[in-house]
C-alpha cells in the first residue's frame, strides 16, 4: 500500500486548473495557487474559510469555482475531496456537530449514547467460532507482538498489559521506537507466534504494511478493527470487529477499548492456572503497589482484639 500523493488526489480539480490557469483573473489565480498548494486543506475548508485564506470574497471564491467549470462551490468542493473521503468524514461531522445548540451536559449524553450503541453492535456482531479461535490463537502462541499506531498503540499497550499474566511473552508498539524497528524484531516471528494488528478509521499505514510483511512470512494474524472493508480484515487470519463510529472524533477508542478488555477476560477464563498465575504477579508485584500506612499494625490489633472477645466469651 503506497502512500497516497495528496497533489494526485482532488479528483479533477488539478487537471481544470491546469486548462485555464493563463486565463483566469488575478484574483482567480491566487485562488488557484493555493489549491494546488494546499490540496487536503483546501478539501476541507467552507466557502468562507477557503474565501478568508486566500484573501478574497465569498462572491470571488464562487466565481472561481465557475471559472473550472462546475456550478459553484459545492460542486467545487465535492471534486476536490474525491479520495479524501475516509480522512474528511470526520471533519464534516465535527462542523456540523459544532454548528448544533447543545449544552454540555447534553453533548456528554449523546456521547455516552453513541458508545452504549456502538457497543451492543459490537456484541451482535460477535461470532463464536472466530472469538473461540481468536482465544485459542493467543493461549496457544509462543509470542505475541501487538500492533498499533495513533491512538491504537495506547490500546496494544493496554492489551499486552492485560494479557501479560496469561502469556509467555507479550510486547505492543507502544515506546517501541517506531515502525522499522518493530520490523526488525517481527522479522523473527514464525508460524508459532502471533501478531495482533488493531486499526480503525483513519487506518494507520504503518500497521497495514507491517501486516503485509508478515502474511508473506506466514505469521498468524489475528486482526481488531471496525469492518470487512478495513484494509486488516483481508490481511488476517481472524478478525473480530468492534464498531467505532462517533460524530466528535474519527474513532470511538472506548468501544475498542472495551472489545479488547472482553478479549482478554475470555483469555483468562480459557487459560491454564488464571488464579495462580494472577496470585504469583500480584505477590511479586508487592513492593510496587500502594498499602495504606499502618494497615499491617491495624490487622495485628484486629486480630488481638478478636481473641481478647473469644477469651471473655463463657465456655
Amino acid at each position: 500500500m503506497n502512500r497516497p500523493d495528496t497533489q494526485s488526489l482532488g479528483g479533477t480539480v488539478n487537471a481544470r486548473i491546469g486548462k485555464v490557469y493563463m486565463n483566469l483573473s488575478k484574483a482567480h489565480r491566487k485562488a488557484a495557487d493555493y489549491v494546488l498548494s494546499n490540496v487536503f486543506r483546501s478539501a476541507t475548508m467552507s466557502i468562507d474559510e477557503l474565501a478568508n485564506a486566500v484573501g478574497i470574497s465569498v462572491a470571488t471564491a464562487n466565481r472561481f469555482a465557475r471559472a473550472l467549470g462546475f456550478e459553484g462551490y459545492p460542486q467545487f468542493r465535492a471534486e476536490l475531496v474525491y479520495g479524501f473521503e475516509a480522512m474528511l468524514a470526520p471533519i464534516d461531522n465535527l462542523r456540523s456537530e459544532i454548528q448544533r445548540p447543545a449544552t454540555s451536559t447534553e453533548i456528554i449524553s449523546s456521547s455516552l449514547n453513541e458508545d452504549m450503541a456502538n457497543l451492543e453492535a459490537t456484541r451482535r456482531g460477535l461470532s463464536p467460532d472466530l472469538c473461540n479461535q481468536a482465544v485459542r490463537q493467543i493461549l496457544n502462541a509462543e509470542r505475541i507482538y501487538i500492533v498499533g499506531y495513533g491512538a491504537s498503540a495506547f490500546l496494544a499497550g493496554l492489551m499486552a498489559h492485560s494479557l501479560d499474566p496469561f502469556c509467555n511473552t507479550v510486547q505492543s508498539t507502544l515506546g517501541s521506537g517506531g515502525p522499522s524497528n518493530v520490523a526488525r524484531q517481527l522479522f523473527k516471528y514464525t508460524e508459532r507466534d502471533l501478531v495482533i494488528g488493531i486499526s480503525f478509521p483513519r487506518y494507520a499505514e504503518d500497521v497495514v504494511t507491517i501486516l503485509q510483511q508478515l502474511r508473506d512470512k506466514e505469521v498468524p494474524i489475528l486482526a481488531l478493527t471496525d469492518a470487512p472493508s478495513s484494509p486488516l480484515a483481508s490481511l488476517a487470519n481472524i478478525t473480530l470487529y468492534a464498531q467505532t463510529r462517533r460524530n466528535f472524533s474519527p474513532n470511538s477508542e472506548g468501544a475498542a477499548l472495551c472489545l479488547i478488555e472482553a478479549i482478554c477476560s475470555a483469555v483468562a477464563h480459557q487459560a491454564k492456572a488464571p488464579v495462580h498465575a494472577a496470585s504469583e504477579m500480584t505477590k511479586f508485584m508487592l513492593p510496587w503497589l500502594y498499602q495504606e500506612p499502618n494497615a499491617t499494625s491495624r490487622k495485628h490489633q484486629a486480630a488481638a482484639s478478636s481473641k481478647i472477645i473469644d477469651m471473655d466469651r463463657p465456655a
